[in-house]
């Protein structure tokens, strides 16, 4: 099972410094993990269900190495994602993207289409624009939209088509895994299933692992059998 581990933590520890009561007392900390261990392997599914202020965001942005951890560690195809050099976590991000809660808000309303889903592919040399506009392109198709949207802004798609196009981000790097932080929750239920069947199709596609956080354990359950 070791060689086809993709994501390991072991016992992460995550704590946030609250105010003071008072100007004598000391701060108070928050433990958002409390050791917190998992293990996803290549082409899986891992469900994480709770409430809201549970700490699944914190787990989220602590497996993609964007908040250290005070205890424990984080390892993605057998890198510590903490213990690395810049340039390595840089070149090991290719292989893992996020998709957020909110379409909207993760897309800059300034930017066209297709140049929101080519910003990950800044992390890839050699990448010429041709090749750029063709894999944009060929993208958005894959997840049910046209290549010509590429020009278009984030205002002229519904929530469900701008989840598709966070989606088409998420993918151009042909990640590895991708970790969805309540990936559904902002739209409607009749657009929910037609994501989380596109999603389920895209893993099957590329065998892609998903690390799936959700409040809704019936959404999590359909996710991860």
């Amino acid at each position: 099972m070791k060689d086809k581990e993709l994501l390991v933590a072991e016992g992460v520890v995550r704590e946030y410094l609250l105010p003071r009561q008072s100007l004598l007392s000391s701060r108070p900390r928050m433990r958002a993990l409390d050791g917190v261990s998992l293990r996803l392997g290549k082409g899986e599914s891992f469900g994480i269900v709770g409430e809201s202020g549970c700490g699944k965001s914190t787990l989220a942005r602590t497996v993609m190495g964007l908040e250290p951890p005070q205890n424990g560690r984080i390892l993605f195809q057998g890198e510590d994602l903490y213990a690395i050099s810049p340039e390595k976590l840089k070149s090991l991000r290719r292989g893992m993207q996020m998709v957020f809660q909110d379409p909207y808000g993760s897309l800059n309303p300034r930017h066209t289409i297709g140049r929101s889903i080519a910003e990950p592919l800044s992390l890839q040399e050699n990448q010429t624009t041709e090749e750029t506009s063709k894999l944009v392109g060929e993208t958005l198709e894959e997840v049910g939209l046209e290549a010509s949207d590429a020009s278009k802004y984030p205002h002229e798609f519904s929530g469900g088509q701008r989840q598709r196009i966070a989606l088409a981000r998420a993918l151009i790097t042909r990640p590895a895994m991708i970790v969805a932080d309540e990936p559904v929750s902002a739209l409607d239920v009749s657009v929910q299933a037609q994501v989380l069947n596109l999603m389920l199709d895209l893993r099957e596609r590329h065998q892609l692992a998903y690390l799936f956080i959700s409040h809704d354990l019936s959404i999590v359950r359909h996710m991860t059998e």
